[in-house]
């Protein structure tokens, strides 16, 4: 049995760990909504960028039917986006599980698949089911910071390209949701989709005439494709860091809960013990007295 002291001693680590999860808890809910503004200013950019190449691509002859991506032959790479950290449930794993059943096993005549990751915590997971990382980057660790980030992927894209003759990458992440903290993710970043930019002719001007451009047509349309992949690698960096703090969050207030619970069974057995300790040495004194009033007596 416990003595007072040592379950003093366990309230103190309880109520020092419990302020540990709330602090953690309030960093996690201020970081959710910084990721949540950034996915927001780049859905703008996003549409911007949308309407430019609705603009260029107006009148160009449309292309003759392709095969899709999927079926392309040519090295694949793919980028998965996780954490360096943990305390957010299975964040990591699932996005990992997630990557693998849509990978390529490697036996396919297409060679083995680059891997780009961003987080420590989901390389250490592909590495765990044997594949190879081929390069991490570490996790912004704040909203401004993504730039830096994707531009970072976006050589290594093209450093691939050119030594590794890679065509196709596909990218992976964790998309922040309203009920459950996130779902896993994924989409066809290179090739592009040329019939999913032709669709966009059909949509309508939201003013009276398109604008003109005149810089050479292919290379405005280059320029405009690259920051396509700009804006879906940010968004999908935003996403899955929004995504991690919500799933930290869920976790945090899970063991905030248990950690209430558990100060209450101590506090009770606490309480019980020094009761019993006062109980004790009262039932002392009371003796101690009846033998002194007996002796003289």
């Amino acid at each position: 049995m416990e003595t007072q002291e040592q379950l003093q001693g366990r309230l103190h680590s309880l109520e020092e760990l419990r302020t540990i999860v709330k602090t953690m808890k309030a960093l996690s809910a201020a970081s959710i909504r910084q990721y949540e503004q950034a996915v927001d200013a780049v859905s703008g950019y996003y549409q911007t960028v949308e309407q430019g190449l609705q603009v260029v691509m107006s009148d160009m002859p449309r292309s003759t039917p392709h095969e899709p991506p999927a079926q392309r032959a040519g090295a694949v790479a793919a980028i998965v986006c996780g954490s360096d950290h943990g305390l957010c449930g299975r964040f990591n794993e699932e996005i990992a599980d997630y990557t693998l059943a849509q990978l390529p096993a490697g036996n396919d005549g297409s060679g083995r698949t680059r891997l780009l990751t961003v987080g420590g915590r989901v390389a250490a997971a592909l590495e765990h089911e044997g594949r190879q990382v081929d390069r991490n980057l570490l996790v912004p660790g704040a909203a401004e910071q993504i730039t830096r980030t994707v531009q970072r992927i976006l050589v290594q894209l093209d450093t691939w390209q050119a030594d590794a003759g890679v065509i196709r990458v596909r990218l992976f992440y964790n998309r922040h949701a309203e009920r459950k903290s996130y779902q896993p993710t994924g989409m066809d970043l290179l090739p592009v989709d040329r019939e999913r930019f032709q669709g966009l002719r059909e949509k309508p001007w939201p003013s009276r005439s398109l604008p003109t451009f005149s810089m050479h047509r292919p290379v405005l349309l280059q320029r405009l494709v690259r920051q396509y992949l700009f804006v879906s690698l940010f968004r999908a960096c935003a996403e899955s860091q929004a995504s991690e703090h919500a799933s930290r969050l869920a976790a945090m207030q899970s063991a905030e809960r248990n950690l209430d619970e558990r100060l209450d069974e101590v506090t009770m057995t606490y309480r019980r013990a020094r009761q019993n300790a006062i109980t004790s040495e009262l039932l002392d004194v009371v003796s101690g007295f009846e033998a002194i009033t007996t002796a003289r007596a």
